[in-house]
């Protein structure tokens, strides 16, 4: 699960890091924070052996008509940051699921698969012992921020 939440931690900070007018300091007190409250919330609705059940919980969700993901709401609170700053995409849904990240933007845009990882159930990464989800994060970014960037700059 921490890896799998650090690359969706990993895929909203490149949607934001293009438009977004925060400072360095408030951005990573917001990733952390995000990470810390998908931890709480997907504890007990994590289900490697069957991916698809919970799903829709795992969901995060931010448009225009309904209310933000209230994770996302929560960390922007204890981070101190409005949500207008984020400037993240309209109509976003990231899907955090057991072994794989998937994100769309727009209703009728088909998915991106962000991060797929082959063992859903093992918790870390071949990396040095006592890897913490900021040192997963780090990892992460330098492989995927490239990526999910290049996407984007050629749609």
């Amino acid at each position: 699960m921490k890896k799998e939440i650090a690359a969706a931690v990993c895929c909203l900070k490149a949607l934001l890091a293009p438009r977004a007018r925060l400072d360095p300091e408030k951005t990573d007190l917001f990733l952390e924070r995000l990470s810390v409250a998908l931890m709480e919330k997907f504890s007990g609705h994590w289900f490697p052996e069957n991916p698809s059940r919970g799903q829709a919980y795992r969901c995060i969700r931010i448009n225009e008509v309904q209310q933000w993901d209230p994770e996302v709401l929560r960390a922007c609170r204890e981070s101190r940051i409005q949500m207008s700053q984020l400037e993240l995409p309209v109509n976003l849904t990231l899907w955090v699921d057991p072994g794989e990240v998937c994100y769309r933007i727009g209703e009728n845009n088909p998915p991106f698969s962000f991060a797929t990882f082959s063992n859903p159930d093992e918790e870390t990464l071949n990396t040095s012992p006592g890897l913490d989800s900021a040192g997963l994060l780090v990892k992460l970014q330098g492989q995927w921020l490239p990526q999910i960037q290049e996407q984007h700059s050629n749609s």
